[in-house]
């Protein structure tokens, strides 16, 4: 058992060895050096579930080809106001990250980011009549100034060969953003947390947080059980702590016993992903083509036939293709989602399943798909794909967020979801997409939520690491061109 009384006094303790405690360790590792901070993983290393490269699909989310973030209105104009946003934040990421990389934080950027065009294509007359008007309301902004738009089928084939080849007949259209990338993140998160180990961070594997109890200061005393010798189970004191544990994030909020946590639940959604490492089909194709997700299918699920580059190696992955399983983390238990029910959140779970119908039959039907199936689905995209060169691999948990709503009871929300208690000593991220690619935006937001006071004396040096810090590019063009130029150049990208 875990004694009851601290063992161990920290300013910081992150709960979970993702991107995100890996980005807020080393947000304030720099803005607060003095700050002592331990990392617990129950895992045996960094970055094994959602941050892992495999267990996602590596987009750097601006979107430029994510067409869930331009969704078509009942009177058929298209708003760029979402995708803006997303575009914004994913530029102050790579702001930091080009920091990073000229202070000798983070290793060459070719081992993390590499260039990868980003396109987005449909089939038939109604989705090429969307697409050519969400490429209208884009084109005019400075952040999409260089999206190009055409139904030429040679162009297309120009832009990724492998979508062309033996295609049959019907309208074909695409959009194509030079200026996309592919992210490593999990070998982001190692860098950065081998970085910041034995400075003022501890990193420590092989560690559950069982418990977190409030005192009556506002710190917390945070039970550990380490998982590979009980005699080494502990109670660290810590003045404030992050709850970044991916899917683990939900059960920790709740047993913080927060008010900011009543009323949230989740949604696991599994996925499955078609992986070709064949050097003579990978090296024919580098974009990555996403396209129109199915009906009452997660933004998550959006079918894309992606160029990968992972531990150096360039490969190609198809899919998602949704599934379910009741665990909120790859490595965690099917007992996870039924834990979860609390009589707080019950109703707003209720709502919101009832009201996303037609996600529950998405994934039942999914979940059927036999290979020829998938198969079927990726020659959409490569329609002369051979089966035997492609390899089914398992991708991560993503947790949906439910909530509850005054209007509707609960909502099932995709995208991410910030916790934070009013006292500011304890904050969780909930949720998925785009998350990891906002990563920085996101911890600066927790930052100012959680630690208000010391903003002011912060700002100076987060302007130097994120020049566009409290501006929008977008409407600052010659801003745009001065920092996005400068972050491509570091960074290797175009």
């Amino acid at each position: 058992m875990t004694s009851s009384q601290p063992t161990e006094s920290v300013d910081v303790v992150l709960v979970g060895a993702g991107i995100m405690s890996a980005t807020l360790a080393t947000l304030l590792s720099d803005l607060q050096p003095d700050w002592s901070m331990t990392v617990l993983e129950r895992l045996n290393a960094a970055g094994l579930e959602s941050s892992n490269a495999w267990n996602n699909a590596g987009t750097g989310h601006s979107a430029l080809c994510e067409l869930n973030y331009a969704p078509q209105a009942a009177d058929g104009t298209v708003s760029a106001k979402k995708a803006l946003n997303i575009n914004e934040q994913f530029q102050v990421t790579r702001q930091l990250w080009s920091s990073l990389v000229e202070n000798g934080t983070l290793e060459s950027p070719g081992t993390f980011i590499n260039p990868v065009p980003h396109i987005s294509m449909v089939f038939g007359e109604d989705h090429a009549d969307y697409l050519r008007a969400r490429y209208d309301a884009f084109k005019p902004h400075k952040l999409f100034e260089r999206m190009e738009f055409t139904e030429n089928r040679d162009q297309i084939a120009e832009w990724a060969p492998l979508t062309m080849h033996g295609r049959g007949a019907g309208r074909v259209a695409a959009t194509f953003a030079p200026e996309g990338t592919d992210v490593d993140f999990g070998a982001l998160t190692n860098q950065l947390l081998t970085h910041l180990t034995g400075r003022n961070v501890t990193v420590r594997y092989g560690q559950e947080v069982t418990t977190l109890k409030r005192q009556s200061d506002g710190s917390w005393n945070v039970s550990v059980e380490d998982r590979l010798n009980s005699d080494n189970n502990r109670v660290i004191h810590a003045r404030f702590v992050f709850l970044g544990a991916g899917g683990g994030a939900l059960s920790l909020l709740q047993k913080s016993g927060i008010r900011e946590a009543k009323g949230f639940g989740g949604f696991p959604v599994s996925g499955l992903f078609l992986r070709n490492t064949d050097p003579t089909v990978t090296s024919q194709h580098n974009a990555k083509v996403y396209g129109q997700a199915s009906v009452g299918a997660p933004p998550m699920s959006v079918p894309h036939l992606d160029t990968r580059y992972v531990h150096g190696e360039r490969t190609l992955m198809f899919g998602p293709y949704g599934g379910f399983k009741p665990n909120f983390l790859k490595h965690g238990s099917l007992l996870d989602l039924p834990k979860s029910v609390r009589a707080h959140n019950l109703y707003p779970m209720t709502r919101a399943g009832l009201a996303n119908l037609d996600l529950v039959k998405y994934l039942v039907g999914e979940l059927t798909k036999t290979r020829s199936q998938r198969m079927d689905a990726l020659r959409e995209y490569y329609p002369t794909a051979e089966e035997s060169q492609w390899e089914l691999i398992e991708a991560g948990q993503r947790v949906q967020v439910m909530k509850s709503n005054r209007q509707k009871g609960g909502v099932l929300q995709f995208g991410t979801e910030l916790v934070t208690s009013a006292d500011g000593s304890i904050g969780a991220l909930l949720g998925a997409s785009p998350g990891a690619s906002t990563a920085v935006p996101i911890m600066l937001n927790l930052l100012s939520r959680c630690f208000p006071a010391k903003m002011s004396e912060w700002e100076p040096r987060i302007k130097e690491l994120i020049p566009s810090y409290g501006k929008k590019l977008d409407e600052n063009p010659q801003l745009a061109d001065e920092i996005m130029g400068h972050t491509a150049q570091v960074l290797g990208i175009k």
